[in-house]
């Protein structure tokens, strides 16, 4: 008999106050303090795969564009995701610390002093780590990082083929199932919008509130 499937959970997604505070109580000497707060920053504010983001190398990121170049993307298909300048300068703080390293050129732009890049095993240990010294009690980890990056487009305005090509999916199709399980912005609000008129407005504790 095959195993049990292990149980799936909704993603949550973030709010841009709790992934602060998350990057905010990254612990560690400078150097790894550094280096994990950018890759929040490019998990958050680029919207990239755990994978896309440890195989980066630094000629990938080119600040003056506002973009990075992801070779590795799921399906074997490189894209140009942009990053805006708030993520920028956690990875410009992150390239100060690197340069002073004698890591070989083409080491990983998330490594660690020994030029090895960062393993997702870690950072999978990290995230709920952070969590927890931030108070954040919703689930942490990195693709819902991907997940409140592309709500906060979807809320922005962003036009969705933008978002699907920033994603990385091979469809619009995709894009639109994957922002509705996430965000359904037109559920909520069509709900949200409809007027109950109530007699009496309930009070904690106190009648008035349907059963």
């Amino acid at each position: 008999m095959r195993p049990a499937p292990a149980r799936r959970f909704p993603p949550e997604v973030l709010t841009d106050a709790e992934v602060r505070a998350l990057i905010g109580v990254v612990p560690g000497p400078a150097f790894s303090r550094a280096r994990n707060r950018a890759l929040l920053a490019v998990l958050y504010r680029a919207g990239l795969r755990l994978n896309e983001a440890l195989c980066l190398r630094p000629k990938d990121v080119d600040p003056d564009a506002g973009s990075i170049r992801v070779l590795f993307a799921k399906g074997g298909r490189a894209r140009t995701a942009g990053v805006d300048a708030g993520a920028l300068a956690y990875l410009a703080a992150w390239a100060a610390h690197r340069a002073a390293l004698a890591v070989p050129p083409d080491a990983p732009l998330f490594c660690s002093r020994s030029g090895r890049g960062v393993a997702s095993a870690y950072v999978r240990r990290l995230l709920p780590d952070l969590a927890r010294r931030a108070g954040v009690s919703k689930r942490v980890h990195a693709h819902g990082l991907r997940h409140t990056h592309a709500a906060q487009l979807r809320a922005e305005g962003v036009d969705i083929g933008i978002i699907s090509k920033q994603l990385g999916h091979s469809s619009l199709f995709t894009t639109v199932l994957y922002l509705d399980h996430i965000a359904p912005t037109a559920v909520v609000r069509a709900v949200r919008a409809r007027a109950w008129p109530l007699t009496g407005r309930p009070t904690p504790g106190g009648a008035g509130a349907p059963g």
